[in-house]
């Protein structure tokens, strides 16, 4: 799909993106309005132009970011390093959001 969405665009939809992915996609799945409100306000945060910056961090401890543009043993390095449960922060939620979970 994003490739479909990228190849003759001059520009990113990120409206476009975001509608697929948290309404088609994955909001069909999501049955709580208030819920499919959460999902849309998280993809908000990651299908985003600030996102293209360079280093950007998606959590306020740094262990979530965009990897610089290299080969791709340095995004498998990376992927293999992430935490094996996520810490929610990352989501823009509080610590205490383990709890409910």
């Amino acid at each position: 799909m994003l490739n479909m969405f990228l190849d003759d665009q001059e520009e990113i939809p990120w409206d476009s993106l975001n509608y697929m992915t948290g309404e088609i996609n994955y909001g069909g799945r999501v049955t709580d309005d208030w819920d499919r409100r959460c999902l849309l306000s998280m993809l908000l945060k990651f299908y985003s132009p600030d996102n293209l910056e360079d280093d950007i961090k998606f959590d306020d401890e740094g262990v979530y970011y965009c990897p610089q543009n290299g080969p791709v043993s340095i995004y498998k390095d990376y992927i293999e390093n992430l935490p094996l449960v996520d810490n929610p922060s990352v989501f823009g939620l509080h610590t205490n959001a383990n709890i409910s979970y």
